[in-house]
């Protein structure tokens, strides 16, 4: 296997070599009326390519005009970039034809966006035609994003603010995901390091709100509506995110043992994922075939022994 990219391992402030892609088009009102007309609006998202940070911004349509709007706005909030990738378009000729819009348009805006940000100092590359796994890290980075949104959403349309907001909580939620542990040695302190600790110094714990299921929608609660849907987003997404992190070959094969250091989360039952406890493997408890099933595990509340069935190592490298 091949080095990675200089972009991805680059040490620099966060955002300095970005990757872009698009999601949509999405449903939005055009008015805070409830039978306000229903036009399209597409989600630009972009994603640091060393500390894998997302920045979200809703965009009102497919044109140079706003692309470059939504560019300035993330410029103003994250910094200038050194170089800009995106997907070329040729990737997406066997897709839908929503996807083919998008890349037509990065296709046909190209010059100008490149002249604009040429002025700033700033270059964007495709990746090569037909190579999509140069484009992984903002494919893997974005892809649940986008079809929990859907999720969420359902057939409801919010108004160009909420949507806004709810874009930014979804930000926050990608923000906090663990990367990996902060120290390997067993006896410090048990903690992760997330992308937020590269935007704030700290995880942006974007936990979800109180719950209030019993309570119907009315014009004079759609701040609850952006709630609901930005917790349905946070048990959807962590959930599947903690499954990538648990999937183990079965019968055929070993999978990787866990190993005394290793830092892990520790299932609760009827906690959501984001509350789960972060422990240290202490010891590793064998059975009569050598294979560990069972092992010890240090918590900030004391010591306990789980079954790794339980446990979900953070990822390390």
């Amino acid at each position: 296997m091949a080095d990675l990219p200089v972009s991805r391992v680059t040490q620099g402030r966060p955002f300095l070599n970005v990757g872009i892609d698009f999601g949509g088009p999405f449903s939005y009102k055009t008015g805070p009326r409830r039978n306000s007309p229903i036009d399209k609006c597409y989600m630009a998202l972009f994603i640091c390519m060393a500390t894998k940070c997302i920045h979200l911004e809703l965009v009102s349509s497919l044109s140079t005009a706003a692309f470059i709007a939504a560019l300035d706005r993330f410029v103003g909030r994250r910094g200038l970039p050194h170089c800009i990738f995106s997907d070329n378009g040729t990737n997406f000729r066997g897709a839908s034809s929503y996807l083919e819009n998008i890349q037509r348009f990065l296709r046909e805006s190209h010059p100008e966006i490149t002249k604009h940000l040429l002025t700033q100092g700033v270059t964007w590359s495709f990746i090569p035609p037909s190579a999509p796994n140069f484009g992984g890290l903002w494919e893997a980075g974005i892809k649940s994003a986008k079809h929990h949104l859907n999720h969420v959403l359902h057939e409801q349309a919010l108004n160009f603010e909420e949507f806004t907001t709810l874009l930014v909580r979804i930000e926050a939620i990608l923000n906090s995901r663990p990367l990996c542990s902060l120290s390997s040695s067993p006896t410090d302190g048990i903690d992760y390091l997330s992308p937020g600790h590269f935007l704030t110094g700290a995880p942006l714990l974007a936990r979800p709100d109180h719950e209030d299921v019993g309570s119907p929608l009315t014009v004079h609660q759609r701040w609850k509506l952006i709630s609901q849907a930005s917790n349905c987003f946070w048990k959807k997404w962590s959930r599947d995110y903690i499954n990538t992190q648990m999937q183990r070959s079965k019968w055929t094969k070993s999978s990787h043992q866990l190993q005394v250091g290793d830092v892990v989360l520790i299932q609760a039952q009827a906690t959501p994922p984001q509350a789960w406890p972060l422990g240290r493997i202490i010891s590793l408890l064998p059975g009569k075939d050598q294979v560990v099933r069972v092992v010890g595990v240090r918590t900030q509340q004391g010591e306990l022994i789980r079954p790794v069935s339980k446990l979900v190592p953070l990822p390390v490298s």
